[in-house]
């Protein structure tokens, strides 16, 4: 995906009905920007990071993926199918925790729409919507380095390519909570929407 401008993010949220928090110093936009290339097993989405830092924006963009994997599509943890986000603005989604209990991540402490795939094929299915605590968080996929698949990296989190991206997301999400306080509102919209 091209490079993104704080601009041309803030006027496609603002278009949506979402909020862009504008006010203070690390007041995070996480934001998940999904594909128009709807090839699967791929980290071919966008995690976008905005804030203000000494009265000016940061842009960061972290490659990610917003689907599940390959291995979750044919094989889904839930009867009702393998989740994929809903594009939509989640207020206070994700807090710092443990994914897994394993390693710092921001894990899922507010409900989250998601449609259910349960077809077992390669092809998303955007259908069958379903709102609770799932266990969407956002985490890495390999330890250290990047990974080229998505496989079981992801169920149906949020999951960054490059364990440094990540290093950097978590660090600056502890710097935000210490200002803001411990609850990150994500929002996910589609690159046909910029």
């Amino acid at each position: 995906m091209k490079k993104l401008s704080v601009k041309v993010i803030s006027d496609a949220l603002k278009k949506l009905g979402h909020k862009v928090f504008e006010k203070g110093e690390y007041n995070l936009n996480l934001i998940g920007i999904r594909s128009k290339d709807e090839t699967t097993n791929t980290f071919n989405d966008v995690l976008v990071v905005m804030f203000k830092q000494t009265g000016n924006w940061v842009l960061m963009q972290f490659d990610c993926t917003t689907d599940p994997g390959q291995f979750y599509l044919e094989n889904p943890l839930s009867v009702h199918g393998c989740a994929i986000v809903k594009p939509d603005q989640y207020p206070g989604l994700w807090s710092l925790g443990y994914h897994r209990g394993q390693y710092r991540a921001l894990t899922q402490t507010k409900p989250v729409t998601v449609y259910r795939d349960n077809d077992g094929d390669r092809v998303l299915d955007f259908e069958n919507p379903q709102t609770g605590l799932f266990g969407i968080n956002c985490h890495r996929a390999m330890k250290d380095g990047e990974s080229e698949t998505v496989n079981r990296w992801s169920a149906g989190c949020q999951v960054l390519a490059n364990s440094d991206d990540f290093d950097i997301l978590i660090s600056l999400c502890e710097k935000a909570a210490s200002v803001w306080g411990d609850s990150f509102t994500y929002t996910l919209i589609n690159e046909t929407d910029l």
